[in-house]
This record gives structure tokens, C-alpha cells and sequence, in this order.
């Protein structure tokens, strides 16, 4: 690839100077593993490693929650944030609940599709449900990875919640909540419990409350997925706050918990679903059901990957050089949309850009058009998804500048008059 083509879609940690990072701690306590005489491959358990799910669980709801503490709790190690969404997903479905209808934002992020396109991979999943189950499945497919999993999983309906305004780049809290309203008693809503993937737009401590508020009153049940915590602010207790809240509430919930992105550990499919009850007498029944689930999907979780995370979560010292790590990450990440904001503004570039500095986590929603990134990608090999979403971790010291020129030149050619922005 030329020097000069610029891919703004990166879905992993990059340095300034392009390249993966591993995290030092992760590295040392792989070599540390490797020499352990004591360590072996034996299977682990079918819901995985205990030392893992339990220092994951508390990571999320925090060591003092009263549901950890009351045993309400339930941790069960997964391939992935995607593999705790499955299973999560297959046990709402098929044990007794038999829940349809699930919500996701609109947007929400999209699988990757790499192979074969994102349009193939539509057309594919529509034939092979339509074959299966042709009488049962809502005609809404998405090509969107929450979609793809809940709809595999058994869930016959797919609907969306509004999320995000776009001439006003910012959250469309009273959308989000009229949808929740309108939404079927019982439905399952997926909630981004921060660093909302794609808009990089989260509710805040005041509008997670109303929204917790409409799904206890509609008595829908919320299924947090966190693939970012301490990773998006620096702070993991603030990146779990929703969480937090809605158990703090008594409510019930379901969360996937990913470590890719805050270890670093994005080919090791390291996960967690977190399960939290409103009384400890049905936990050994939901354990049950959880079992034989992951029995008929893939008997039990890898080992690697989860012996890292627990390693290190359960070594206080381990533990505050990876939170160093985690802040530094996000602090850079934090540098780069104030730094591309600034030059925006200094280049008077037309519009208005607090929206890149007040978004958090790996991506933003930019604001620009459709018709604004293909002359990005066609003239100066700038290449980010058609909705304008683009990943900060793509930007760095060598072409944060060709970027925002970049940027700036295309607006000023092709405006964007049709928007009035009401920040």
C-alpha cells in the first residue's frame, strides 16, 4: 500500500507510528506463564476459568457490589465479547424465557465481513434462515454483528431504538426513550455500556438514569455489552457506571465483557458474560441452563488468553502497571480528537467540531457525508466507513495534519448545507 493511503477504520489499538501494541505487562506475564512448570493444557472447565470469571465480575460491578456479595452474581468465561453475547442470547431464547424481540441502536456497529462483503454476508444469512425458519424471522435483518448473533441464536425479531441525532451530533435521548416506550413488554434491549461503537456518543449519568427508569417501567430486560471499559475514559470504574447503576437498582441484566481492546488480547477471543439475578435461589438453575448451553456450542472456553487476564487482575501489583497501560491508551486516544478538533478550527473549516472532542473511545461519528468520504477516499486515499465513522486509532503525529487538511479542502468543495448544527 502506498505511504500516501490512509486507512481511518482500524478496529484495533495502534501506536503513534501505526504498529500493534502489546501491553508490557501482558508480554511479561506471557514469559512468566511460559516458564511455570506447574501450567499445563489440560481442558478447563465447561463455563471456564474460575479465577478468570470471578476477577472479571468484580472488574465490572466493582469488589463492594451488593450483588456480588450476596451471591446473585454469575461469571462464565466466553470465546470473546461476541461468544458472551451468543450464549447470553441462546439461553433468553431457548430455556423457558422463549424472549423474541430484541433492540439495538440505530446505528450500531457492523461485523467486519472481510472475505465476502457485507452485502454477500446479508444475502447468505437471509437464505440460511430463510431456509431453516422461513415462517418465523422478521424480515429487519441487519448485517450487524449484535443482529447476526441474536438472530442465530433464535430471536425472531429485530428492532431498533433511536440513537443519534445527526444534524445535531449528539444523542437522541428523547428518540431512544419514545422507542423504549413503544417496545414489547419482555424485549430485550442491548445497551453499549460505554465508548458507544460507532457514534463514540455516550448517555450521560442523568440520561442513563431515565432510560434504566423506561426499562423497569416497561419491564424490558437490558443486556450490556462493554468492550471498552477503563479503555474509553482511563477510568474503569466511571466506564461501568451504567452497569453499575442499573444493578445498584435491583434490576436484573445480562453484560459481555470483552478484553480485547483493554489488554490488548484481540486473537486470544478472551470474554465474560456476566449474569446478575434479583434472587441467589435461581442461580444453580441459570448455571444449569448456561452449562448446556456452551456444552452444544463449543464444550468449554480456551485457556490462554483467560490465564493472562487472571494473572494479572488478581496481582495488585500486575494489576495497577496494566491500569497505567489502559490510561495511557485512552489518554492518547483522548490527545488525538482534541488535536484533530483544533486544527479543523484553526483551518476554519466550516461547521462546528466539539462533536470529535466531547465523543469517547476508539471511533467518531464525523459528521461528514457520504458524497464527503468518497472524495476523501478518491483523492486523497483516505479511507474510513461511508457513514463518516472514523477510528482515532488510524490518526497519529505523521498524518494528523494531511487529515484535517484533507478534511477542511473537501468540505469547503462539497458543503454540507443541508445540516444545521445545533450544538
Amino acid at each position: 500500500m502506498s505511504s500516501d493511503r490512509r486507512c481511518q477504520s482500524y478496529s484495533a489499538y495502534r501506536t503513534d507510528e501505526g504498529e500493534p501494541w502489546v501491553l508490557p505487562v501482558v508480554r511479561r506475564t506471557e514469559l512468566q506463564m511460559a516458564a511455570d512448570e506447574e501450567l499445563n493444557h489440560e481442558y478447563l472447565p465447561v463455563l471456564g476459568l474460575g479465577s478468570f470469571s470471578s476477577a472479571a465480575t468484580s472488574l465490572l460491578l466493582g469488589a463492594d457490589n451488593s450483588a456480588l456479595l450476596e451471591g446473585r452474581v454469575l461469571g462464565v468465561q466466553t470465546v470473546s465479547g461476541s461468544g458472551a453475547i451468543r450464549v447470553g442470547a441462546e439461553f433468553l431464547t431457548r430455556h423457558v424465557l422463549h424472549y423474541g424481540t430484541f433492540y439495538t441502536s440505530s446505528p450500531t456497529f457492523r461485523s467486519s465481513a472481510n472475505s465476502i462483503g457485507v452485502a454477500s454476508l446479508e444475502l447468505l444469512f437471509r437464505l440460511h434462515i430463510y431456509i431453516l425458519n422461513s415462517d418465523r424471522v422478521s424480515t429487519s435483518v441487519r448485517t450487524v454483528n449484535h443482529a447476526l448473533l441474536f438472530l442465530s441464536a433464535g430471536f425472531v425479531e429485530h428492532r431498533e431504538y433511536k440513537y443519534w441525532d445527526e444534524n445535531r451530533r449528539t444523542l437522541d435521548l428523547e428518540g431512544f426513550l419514545e422507542n423504549l416506550r413503544e417496545a414489547p413488554e419482555n424485549s430485550v434491549v442491548v445497551l453499549h455500556a460505554c465508548a458507544h461503537n460507532p457514534t463514540g456518543c455516550d448517555p450521560t449519568h442523568e440520561q442513563w438514569e431515565k432510560i434504566a427508569d423506561v426499562i423497569e417501567e416497561r419491564n424490558l430486560f437490558p443486556f450490556f455489552d462493554i468492550a471498552y471499559q477503563g479503555f474509553a475514559s482511563g477510568d474503569l470504574d466511571d466506564d461501568a457506571w451504567a452497569v453499575r447503576h442499573f444493578v445498584n437498582r435491583g434490576m436484573e441484566l445480562f453484560c459481555a465483557q470483552s478484553f480485547s481492546k483493554n489488554f490488548g488480547l484481540y486473537n486470544e477471543r478472551v470474554g465474560n458474560l456476566t449474569v446478575v439475578l434479583k434472587d441467589k435461589k435461581h442461580l444453580e438453575a441459570v448455571k444449569s441452563q448456561i452449562t448446556l448451553t456452551v456444552r452444544g456450542m463449543y464444550s468449554n472456553p480456551p485457556n490462554h488468553g483467560g490465564r493472562i487476564v487472571a494473572t494479572i487482575l488478581n496481582n495488585p501489583q500486575l494489576k495497577e502497571e496494566w491500569k497505567e497501560s489502559i490510561r495511557t491508551m485512552a489518554n492518547r486516544i483522548l490527545s488525538l480528537r482534541s488535536g484533530l478538533k483544533e486544527r479543523l478550527q484553526r483551518l476554519g473549516t466550516p461547521g462546528n467540531w466539539d462533536h470529535i472532542s466531547s465523543q469517547i473511545g476508539m471511533f467518531s461519528y464525523t459528521g461528514l457525508t457520504r458524497r464527503q468520504v468518497d472524495h476523501l477516499k478518491e483523492h486523497y486515499h483516505i479511507y474510513m466507513l461511508p457513514s463518516g465513522r472514523v477510528s482515532m486509532c488510524g490518526i497519529n503525529s505523521s498524518n494528523i495534519e494531511y487529515l484535517s487538511q484533507s478534511i477542511h479542502d473537501t468540505v469547503l468543495l462539497y458543503p454540507n448545507n443541508e445540516r444545521k448544527h445545533k450544538l
